[in-house]
């Protein structure tokens, strides 16, 4: 059986790993990560998260150290989830000067000051409901939280904070913040909004790390149904147009049509939320021998830098950077 005379070989771009490398069309580096950190006030060493292994709750004693080390891998960003020692039903600890988040601020930029500090801005880890904000019965008073928004970004942005990072959902929460900031002269303070977050059943295993599983019902009044797309687009564009600088996607894996959607509305950067849950799989299908680790991660990695992402959150940041590291 003769071959055709012409026969057209994209296997010749494949053909050595330097070839590889020359034409790889997304690559990875530690500079696209920001690395979690779940600081508590009411423990004095870390507490392992049973749920995501190699995570753990971390005292405000350990955050300088904790830094320095994700700053000397060459992450440019941490984010900050604080679980106070004390909840109300209104979540009065978040604008608490003194209080964990804050105290985790100054720790921070006090070891690195030129490390970029995020820090999550709702009230689910401060509200002794568990809820993102102030309740009418058992709905959250969209408007009364965005007040409360405010006093927390406010007191944010007077610990030293570079960026504000609000993930409850609320309606006009990115102008109320924006609006709050400015006025108070933190006009380079940054927004990095989760402007597309999911009622999604990947974030469980947060809800241990950050103490903050809600005490009846669910989110799905504020946060996004999974099968709505459209609904994506709209939210990012109402976050854009309110003066959000980045915008968030989250969860990150079983959303990667949306990353792609949202990349290609807006101008702004995009940032992914790899959540809990996506973490514990693959942890969990490592640990048994199924999965080779680092190779299911890094491919993952890339897949949300191929959909779409400037950004990625990531539980996995650390060994990430230690792998792209050694394969220099």
């Amino acid at each position: 059986m003769s071959l055709p005379d012409l026969i057209i070989r994209p296997r010749r771009l494949r053909s050595s790993a330097a070839i590889r490398r020359m034409v790889s069309e997304t690559s990875l580096s530690a500079a696209d990560f920001i690395y979690p950190l779940f600081v508590d006030e009411g423990i004095d060493e870390p507490i392992a998260v049973n749920s995501m292994p190699g995570v753990s709750r971390i005292p405000v004693s350990k955050v300088a150290e904790t830094v320095r080390e994700v700053e000397a891998l060459g992450i440019p960003g941490i984010i900050f989830f604080g679980i106070p020692a004390q909840k109300d039903a209104i979540g009065s600890g978040g604008w608490d000067d003194h209080g964990v988040v804050q105290q985790a601020i100054r720790e921070a930029k006090a070891a690195c000051p030129d490390m970029c500090v995020i820090a999550d801005t709702c009230f689910c880890e401060y509200t002794d409901h568990g809820h993102c904000g102030v309740l009418d019965g058992e709905d959250v008073d969209n408007d009364a939280t965005l007040a409360n928004l405010q006093q927390e970004a406010l007191s944010y942005a007077r610990a030293g904070i570079d960026v504000i990072a609000p993930s409850g959902m609320m309606d006009g929460m990115i102008a109320a913040i924006r609006s709050a900031l400015d006025d108070e002269g933190f006009t380079n303070v940054l927004i990095m909004s989760y402007a597309v977050k999911y009622a999604s059943a990947y974030f469980g295993p947060f809800r241990e790390a950050a103490d903050c599983a809600p005490s009846f019902g669910n989110r799905a009044t504020y946060q996004m149904d999974p099968g709505n797309r459209r609904e994506a687009i709209r939210e990012a564009t109402l976050d854009s147009d309110e003066g959000a600088d980045f915008l968030i996607i989250k969860p990150a894996l079983a959303y990667m049509d949306i990353i792609r959607e949202v990349k290609e509305a807006t101008l702004l950067p995009i940032a992914v939320y790899n959540v809990s849950g996506e973490y514990a799989m693959v942890k969990a299908a490592s640990e048994k021998g199924w999965i080779d680790e680092k190779r299911v991660v890094l491919e993952t990695m890339l897949s949300f830098k191929r959909a779409g992402a400037d950004l990625i959150l990531s539980y996995h940041a650390l060994d990430v950077a230690r792998w792209l590291n050694e394969d220099k």
